[in-house]
């Protein structure tokens, strides 16, 4: 038997392939966290870091957007030392390092159960590029706790970067905290 299908028929068909492939690969909010608020002095706001607000909502993602050459992330501000707003010590070696030092934590999608510790990223924006280590997790399925610093979950796209980065980054002190770039495994 013979079947013969239109040119239109088998462009929608197509069509709609890629767009259910590409619906796959989206990471979506995988649950929520309530907010508490912190016990007094126990949320560090250093580095402008946000403090959870009692009530509010919070997604929480087990996923990251998908890899590629050049990812596209949000670069924000973290304290890896004792005493930071980073919290504890770093997931990947149990250390504290050197704001000084270029590293970074990965949301937890990128950081992918430890796979990429102690591995190089580059970073890629304000028209400069910076290679740094990952030691750290910022936790996108946790958060408004005690063991993250009573901060919100991290959300999916996030490169938490040392000061070292931003400052090979070129971009000036009053402009930090937050910064769109792009990233890929060095």
């Amino acid at each position: 038997m013979t079947c013969f299908f239109s040119k239109g028929y088998i462009l929608v068909i197509l069509l709609l392939a890629i767009f259910l492939v590409s619906e796959a690969h989206q990471c979506r909010p995988s649950g929520r966290i309530r907010g508490r608020k912190p016990p007094p002095g126990q949320c560090n706001q250093q580095d402008d870091s946000d403090c959870c607000k009692a009530g509010k909502m919070y997604p929480t993602y087990t996923c990251s957007p998908p890899m590629s050459g050049n990812t596209k992330a949000y670069l924000t501000l973290n304290s890896f030392e004792a005493g930071g707003d980073g919290g504890g010590p770093s997931e990947c070696d149990g250390k504290y390092h050197n704001d000084n030092t270029p590293v970074v934590a990965l949301s937890t999608g990128w950081y992918n159960g430890g796979s990429r510790c102690l591995n190089n990223i580059r970073i890629n924006g304000n028209g400069r590029s910076v290679v740094a280590m990952v030691v750290d997790e910022c936790d996108s399925t946790e958060g408004c706790d005690a063991d993250h610093d009573y901060q919100p979950p991290c959300p999916n796209n996030i490169v938490d970067a040392s000061k070292a980065v931003w400052k090979a980054l070129g971009v000036s002190k009053d402009n930090w905290g937050g910064l769109d770039i792009t990233w890929s495994d060095a």
